[in-house]
């Protein structure tokens, strides 16, 4: 907890730049474990506005010799209510905590935008700051609510409940984005987050891709469809940063995420222009002792 890590952000301090990106802790269960063993924030979720069980497993898979994993989860969490329940009774904690919000898989993208309202208007009050994720490959059309046609109004209606929600405070509003987008899709991403005065982006989601594994290709086919993260994910999450980080400068907080494991992969991304990292698949391979290591190293 050494105070040349402190973060300022978001108008909020994180003791430390590396947080645990969501994903591992679905329903918000484990906060102050999390936080205790080191990370400067942690991210909960994806949580849908209405529970549901995902894909049926098996749906998580490592691919050892990557150092990597596949993952169809699809979301599987206990929905909004369940957590603001258990988010309302948590006490104050020593990072920040960030509520990643997705859509409901049975609602119509049509729909999506009361979806997501929901969510926010229940999780909106508890979170330091909401993430809208669009970006998972496991929820049927979910990465077509990225175009900006969609998204503007995505965006527009979830700062405008978060708003109503804590009429006291801002709660920052982020966007999570997928490494697959075309260049010229980041470049209106990033456009639209300036229009629009977002808070921040993360880049990136996991990916849809195959390509530059060791893994054999039978191992590959085996694990099946789903979102790879990890090692080979770190050039393209790099690329995405950086061109991000082009267009958008200081005005817009980024968050980098993506095959983040050793404290170079660290230092790399925040001279790349992120301002915190999220790692993940990282501590599954490494264990918990990681963020305070990484922490300890940088």
């Amino acid at each position: 907890r050494d105070p040349s890590l402190r973060v300022s952000a978001l108008g909020l301090t994180f003791p430390s730049p590396i947080g645990l990106a969501a994903g591992l802790d679905k329903d918000g269960i484990a906060v102050p474990a999390l936080c205790a063993l080191g990370f400067g924030c942690v991210e909960v979720g994806t949580i849908t506005a209405q529970p549901q069980p995902g894909n049926p497993r098996p749906r998580l898979f490592r691919l050892l010799r990557d150092r990597a994993l596949v993952n169809r989860m699809g979301f599987n969490n206990r929905g909004a209510a369940d957590a603001r329940a258990r988010l309302s009774r948590l006490p104050r904690q020593r990072a920040p905590l960030g509520i990643n919000i997705g859509k409901t898989k049975l609602v119509e993208n049509a729909n999506a935008l009361e979806d997501y309202a929901q969510s926010a208007a229940q999780l909106g009050p508890y979170a330091d700051y909401l993430v809208i994720n669009v970006s998972s490959p496991n929820t049927p059309g979910l990465r077509d609510l990225q175009a900006i046609e969609t998204l503007r109004p995505l965006l527009l209606r979830v700062r405008q409940v978060l708003d109503a929600a804590r009429p006291d405070k801002r709660v920052p509003l982020l966007l999570k984005i997928a490494p697959d987008l075309a260049d010229a899709d980041i470049d209106a991403v990033a456009e639209l987050a300036l229009e629009l005065h977002l808070d921040g982006i993360i880049a990136t989601n996991t990916t849809i891709g195959r390509a530059g594994l060791v893994t054999s290709t039978e191992e590959v086919e085996a694990a099946g469809a789903g979102g790879l993260s990890g090692p080979p994910l770190q050039a393209r999450a790099l690329a995405v940063l950086s061109r991000l980080h082009a267009r958008v400068g200081e005005r817009v907080l980024l968050i980098a995420a993506g095959g983040i494991e050793t404290v170079d992969d660290v230092w790399e991304r925040l001279r790349a222009g992120a301002t915190l990292v999220q790692i993940y698949t990282a501590l599954v391979y490494e264990g918990p002792l990681l963020p305070s290591r990484l922490a300890n190293q940088l």
